[in-house]
């Protein structure tokens, strides 16, 4: 059972998930920063500073007027948090059209060292083994 282990463990799809699922961990940090840090400061820009992640509606319980969905929370209301939501979606609109640019750049990459060869021109190899019989067959039908 052991061996078996090994033996999975080893196979190069195992490895590569393993590789790919690090990478992912690490891709997924950088554009994480990159949304935060950088993309959402300038759709801030663009929309006045707006940022929809305290909109809330109060469900239940009693929250001070003007408080931030944290200290909503904390105060033990129950909140309908749709500007959270609504900024996860577009973070997360953000964060695919990253990925999706990065793959199509990298498939890119790919396709330009993978050129196929020169196709060769085509040679005229002579007729065929039907052809060659059929000639034959025509000339002993001529006899």
């Amino acid at each position: 059972m052991l061996n078996e282990f090994k033996d999975f463990i080893a196979k190069g799809n195992v490895m590569d998930m393993a590789v790919g699922i690090i990478v992912g961990a690490a891709f997924t940090a950088i554009v994480s920063s990159m949304v935060g840090d950088l993309i959402n400061p300038l759709i801030g820009l663009f929309t006045g500073g707006v940022d929809f992640t305290n909109n809330y509606a109060v469900l239940a319980g009693e929250v001070p007027a003007g408080a931030s969905l944290e200290a909503a929370r904390e105060a033990g209301a129950s909140v309908f948090a749709y500007g959270a939501f609504l900024m996860a979606v577009v973070n997360f609109l953000i964060i695919a059209f990253v990925v999706f640019m990065l793959v199509r750049m990298v498939n890119r990459i790919k396709a330009a060292a993978v050129k196929p060869d020169e196709v060769a021109p085509e040679v005229k190899t002579g007729p065929s083994q039907l052809d060659v019989l059929l000639e034959i067959r025509d000339q002993l039908a001529k006899r």
